[in-house]
């Protein structure tokens, strides 16, 4: 061992020792340095540092030395202390400048990072608190054109069947169009964030015309768009909130949302279209690319009420299967039961189960879902006696075109029609995408979505509304998708097309896209998108659809969109 390295242990422990005891119990101080200094002196000669006999000597010398201190102590204790502490008067012991060094640099480095995290001296500083909001929005600017056949029926031959439908045969029927969505994320702490999301729309203007259509119930806006027409004589628009919810992570594997949130199923691939698909962090942001088909469910269309998703090894990377599992029970009209109305609540319940495949050493990735969705006391009861009005919010509060009906009402007025569901509605779904991205950044994606309401019941439907309905129960869509699975940069582009087919009673017509034969169900077609991008996150889309009805009157509708997108 060096003899330098223990004289300076040996020096250090007299120093922390005396300082460390000072004003307190001397004999025990005096022990320890006396027992630490033998215990050194030892080790010098086991190490061969110094003989025994030098050692001995040291010893002989400091205790002579030592009784000689203690005389002059003695000595000086007889006199007055000058330098006697006074009262209130605080002694500070010896630190070595290495001590001090350490200490300096420590508190540097407390004090520089609080100034970095609090921003000290920044004239532009913000409070923390402001760092857990996010916020995101879009806006689309469209020129829609629609085309009527000459071989369509009158809108009034619709109207008496009650179809919502005003126009049918006035050819070219342009309109400027506008969305502006704006989205709030507010995370409150780990595993818990609060969503918002105002967006353009008017509450009473449904999907299809602009108009109110029918007497009540039938009397409220669209559950699905979000589009302002031009041309109100410059009145100002309307705002609504669009999205309000909650959502919990108690673990990355599990996601609860409550309140009015985005679709919680996953339901295939779409191009342009956004959805606020649920996600970690800011969940709010437009894509131009999102995991979301339109047979069932509008694109705009959000839910309300309770969802749990559950994606085990979402995150985990090289790990090929993936399975997951989305479940959901939304109120779709609460009803004040009493001696006059006897309507009950009507509800919808959805789950669906799936998995994502990512075979090894492929350039291809599969994700396929099957689902059940099941409305509950969605269909109509007739009022049974001369006047009533007990069933009367059997009627479902907002419809499309497309879906059986009945007329429920009991008043003996023929123009005075209270029209309700005849079916029941219970929804099978089947969703198959595969992306294949050898070629990347170009995908080439293939979407498959095929429908089914296995609900429906030809002798209940006799037996409520006296008619004898034949099914037809069943809706698809075959879609190819090639180019950049997001628009985010100029000169990004994408192509796609699908052709679609469905019934009249294969799901509920309420919640549909209006962009085919301008929404409810019972029609066929096809339709050719493609996107460009001009600037970063701002693209051009047309939008070229082709439909025509499937059974009962003639009706035939192409529309033109050109859409202008903005996103941040």
């Amino acid at each position: 061992m060096n003899i330098r390295l223990i004289l300076t242990l040996a020096a250090m422990t007299a120093i922390f020792a005396g300082g460390a005891h000072a004003k307190t119990d001397e004999h025990e101080r005096v022990e320890v340095l006396y027992e630490t200094t033998l215990n050194l002196i030892q080790l010098l000669v086991a190490q061969g540092v110094i003989k025994q006999e030098v050692a001995d000597e040291m010893i002989k010398k400091a205790e002579l030395k030592a009784k000689a201190s203690r005389r002059q102590a003695q000595e000086k204790a007889a006199q007055p202390e000058a330098g006697e502490t006074k009262k209130g008067e605080v002694r500070v012991p010896y630190i070595p400048e290495h001590v001090k060094k350490e200490i300096r640099d420590q508190l540097r480095q407390e004090v520089v990072g609080q100034a970095k995290q609090e921003r000290w001296g920044d004239v532009n500083a913000i409070p923390e608190w402001t760092s857990r909001f996010t916020m995101e929005g879009d806006m689309r600017l469209r020129e829609q054109a629609d085309f009527y056949a000459d071989t369509n029926a009158p809108a009034a031959n619709f109207r008496a069947n009650g179809q919502n439908i005003d126009n049918t045969t006035e050819d070219s029927y342009h309109r400027e169009r506008m969305r502006m969505r704006l989205g709030i994320n507010a995370n409150v702490t780990r595993g818990v964030d609060l969503g918002l999301r105002l967006t353009t729309g008017n509450v009473n203007d449904p999907v299809l015309t602009g108009n109110v259509l029918g007497p009540p119930p039938i009397s409220i806006g669209s559950p699905t768009s979000t589009l302002q027409t031009f041309g109100t004589f410059n009145s100002k628009f309307a705002l609504v909130l669009d999205q309000a919810y909650l959502r919990l992570t108690p673990f990355n594997w599990l996601t609860v949302s409550g309140g009015r949130f985005p679709n919680p199923f996953f339901v295939g691939t779409v191009g342009n279209i956004y959805t606020g698909t649920l996600r970690s962090g800011p969940h709010t942001v437009p894509t131009a690319g999102v995991v979301h088909t339109d047979l069932l469910w509008d694109v705009d269309l959000n839910f309300e009420g309770l969802a749990i998703n559950l994606h085990p090894w979402l995150k985990e990377e090289g790990r090929t299967v993936k399975p997951f599992l989305n479940a959901g029970i939304f109120p779709l009209q609460q009803i004040n039961q009493s001696e006059t109305v006897k309507a009950k609540d009507k509800w919808f319940f959805g789950a669906q189960a799936g998995l994502e495949w990512a075979p090894e050493n492929t350039d291809t990735k599969f994700r396929v879902g099957a689902a059940y969705y099941d409305y509950r006391n969605i269909a109509g009861v007739r009022n049974p006696n001369f006047g009533d009005t007990l069933f009367n919010q059997t009627a479902t509060l907002f419809r499309q075109k497309g879906n059986s009906l009945f007329n429920i009402d009991n008043d003996g007025d023929p123009t005075t029609n209270l029209w309700a569901l005849a079916a029941d509605y219970r929804i099978a779904n089947v969703t198959m995408v595969a992306d294949y991205s050898k070629f990347k950044p170009i995908h080439v994606i293939a979407t498959m979505d095929y429908a089914r309401n296995v609900g429906y019941d030809e002798h209940k439907i006799f037996a409520r509304s006296g008619q004898n309905i034949k099914p037809q129960i069943d809706a698809y869509q075959f879609r190819l998708t090639v180019g950049y699975p997001v628009i985010t940069e100029r000169h990004q582009w994408q192509v796609f097309g699908f052709y679609r087919r469905s019934e009249r009673d294969s799901m509920l017509d309420a919640f549909t896209d209006s962009n085919y034969l301008l929404g409810g169900t019972n029609h066929k077609g096809y339709t050719l998108h493609a996107l460009y991008g001009v600037a970063h996150n701002t693209w051009l889309g047309l939008r070229y659809n082709s439909y025509d009805q499937v059974s009962g009157l003639p009706l035939s509708i192409d529309s033109v969109n050109l859409d202008l997108n903005a996103r941040f």
